[in-house]
């Protein structure tokens, strides 16, 4: 398989900070499975009874345990990441998981007698300062009271996740993992094929496009069949669970309410003009007659597009430096310690995440680097999630991660630092046109695109569980759908992409997880804006909000930035700033040569 040349080929991540081999992490699990039954035969049925000190010390407990756990399942989830073709490394990460899974269950009773308590008895217990550093932890696992089971029906649930669930996201990555799709006599996979679509010529756009098509059709009907089973086990954990809607329990999980999110929805739905204003001002750049959906991403001229591994990554320390020495200092950790896999190879996951892994380990970083300039930017926002980790540290293994309604913060904070460091660098204003364009295509969709996959996502979970299995065409008539109302006419979807719903792993890996992304990004540049305003101190704050990992509820600690996310007008402020961005590049057009026809609708082609 012929890769680009990017310098980044050699970039692979080593994972003997986490264990040695998968010997060495087969013997940590036998010890933990020891000491979890210790801790089970000492507390089991007593948590009601412990004080305020000795609860302290049984979370201190607990807590070792669980991070031992964490970082077992990371290493097997790594290993497995980087060749999901491997059937020993798909093997080792199975038995990994039902071990991680039968241990937990000898620990699930302490959640059960937790929220059993009376709310007088934990009201007297979090306001002890014995449980400080645990008590958001705490508040948060009793807010879920009314839809935790028993013990013995916890433990089954669990039990079945390991061939439910759990067993078909693994077959549906592997399954993806291992498509080519042929274009122009080469066998690509799916991250090379969709790198396509940020072409300049739009006869490579336009091939990609079917090319990915035409595979995703030879798997349609397997992944119809996952997405249909898996609809179906969240709908049935649910009404075990009692929750009242299928996003509720992502909301309890986001620690967001349910009125919080609905108010984010309405809003960004209610300023739909805004991507079509957008793609208007795009079909008049890029010159064309009609824009199709493989032209969302184009830009808008020909440039130098390749990025070396060195240049990308001294252009991101230089950005994450300028804002502040000591995230430029994290992040330099992640290239010098090997914690980053960016070389393609077939079989590696697709797509880009940074995995926290925990607090007694470090983060690492996945990428599939082809060299592009969204490349870099992907980069910036994944070394965001690693900085953000890393700073969590200093919390426990329960406060160490973040809902997910913050945990898209620093990634997006950190590709914004990027952005305006090479906005302040470049003077031609042809491409600092460029530059904002390819900058509010990425808004757009992490704002406008994923609010409307969260309305895909809506349907497709009501439909699933008020008329049953649903057949391809109808995913493809909710897909179509909700993705037309976004665009308003302002693109041309082509009936291939009537498939495209079916490869989108955030709908069955973490259902209803797509609002978190508009969350962030609108977070951000209310954040943005309070950086560029301030007199000084943002950054350390900034910093001490990493830090604080997910230690209270997000609109406490966001709160003391400055930030109201309980006002409903905080939304609209957030796309006010889009608008900005957008009215900006309606101004570079006009001034450049790019936009001298914008008058008469046409402007002159790309150099």
């Amino acid at each position: 398989m012929e890769t680009p040349d990017t310098g980044a080929d050699d970039v692979r991540w080593a994972l003997d900070d986490l264990y040695d081999d998968p010997d060495a992490l087969e013997e940590d699990l036998a010890s933990l499975e020891a000491d979890a039954t210790a801790f089970a035969e000492q507390y089991r049925g007593r948590i009601g009874e412990l004080g305020p000190e000795a609860l302290s010390e049984a979370l201190d407990t607990l807590g070792a345990l669980q991070d031992r756990l964490g970082r077992a399942h990371a290493y097997a989830h790594l290993y497995w990441t980087a060749d999901t073709n491997d059937a020993e490394r798909g093997a080792l990460r199975q038995s990994v998981q039902e071990t991680v899974d039968r241990i937990q269950q000898r620990l699930v009773f302490f959640d059960t007698e937790w929220v059993a308590l009376d709310p007088e008895r934990v009201e007297d217990l979090l306001g002890h300062e014995a449980l400080d550093d645990y008590r958001h932890y705490l508040e948060t696992e009793y807010q879920r009271k009314e839809h935790v089971l028993s013990e013995a029906e916890e433990k089954v649930l669990s039990e079945k996740s390991i061939t439910g669930k759990n067993a078909w996201t693994r077959f549906f990555d592997e399954t993806l993992g291992a498509a080519r799709f042929e274009l122009d006599g080469e066998s690509l996979t799916q991250e090379q094929t969709l790198s396509k679509l940020y072409d300049p010529d739009r006869t490579v756009r336009r091939e990609a496009a079917h090319a990915f098509t035409d595979g995703l059709k030879d798997h349609l009907r397997t992944l119809t069949y996952v997405f249909n089973t898996l609809l179906a086990d969240k709908a049935s954990t649910d009404r075990l669970r009692d929750y009242d809607h299928w996003l509720e329990q992502r909301n309890l999980a986001n620690e967001v309410d349910d009125e919080t999110v609905d108010t984010l929805i309405e809003a960004v739905t209610g300023r739909y003009d805004l991507v079509a204003r957008f793609y208007r001002l795009k079909k008049q750049l890029l010159d064309v007659d009609e824009l199709y959906d493989y032209d969302r991403y184009a830009p808008i001229r020909e440039a130098d597009s390749t990025y070396e591994w060195g240049d990308a990554r001294a252009l991101v320390l230089e950005a994450y430096g300028d804002f502040h020495p000591t995230m430029a200092q994290v992040a330099r950790q992640f290239f010098e310690g090997d914690w980053i896999d960016a070389a393609l190879v077939p079989g590696k996951r697709s797509g880009a995440f940074s995995h926290g892994t925990v607090p007694s380990a470090h983060p690492y970083v996945l990428l599939n680097y082809t060299g592009k300039p969204r490349d870099v930017q992907t980069l910036a926002h994944e070394l965001g999630h690693g900085v953000h980790q890393s700073l969590a540290r200093e919390q426990s293994i329960f406060h160490h991660g973040t809902p997910l309604t913050t945990a898209e913060m620093a990634s997006v904070f950190g590709e914004m630092l990027v952005f305006q460091r090479l906005m302040r660098n470049e003077e031609d204003p042809a491409n600092r046109l460029a530059l904002l364009v390819a900058k509010i295509d990425d808004t757009l969709a992490t704002v406008f695109r994923q609010v409307a996959m969260n309305r895909f996502e809506h349907r497709i979970h009501t439909a699933r569980r008020n008329q049953g299995e649903l057949q391809a065409d109808q995913f493809a008539e909710h897909w179509m759908e909700t993705q037309r109302a976004m665009f308003e006419g302002s693109v041309t979807l082509g009936e291939h992409y009537q498939h495209w719903w079916s490869y989108v792993p955030h709908f069955l890996h973490t259902p209803g997880y797509v609002y978190a992304y508009a969350f962030g990004e609108l977070l951000v540049l209310a954040l943005y804006a309070r950086y560029e305003s301030s007199d000084g101190g943002f950054a350390d704050r900034y910093l001490d909000l990493l830090r604080a990992g997910g230690s209270d509820w997000p609109h406490e600690l966001v709160g003391q930035m400055g930030v109201d996310l309980e006002d409903e007008d905080f939304w609209t402020g957030g796309l006010s700033h889009i608008e900005a961005l957008i009215e900006e590049a309606e101004a570079l057009a006009d001034q450049t040569a790019l936009g001298s026809a914008r008058g008469n609708g046409r402007a002159r082609p790309s150099s």
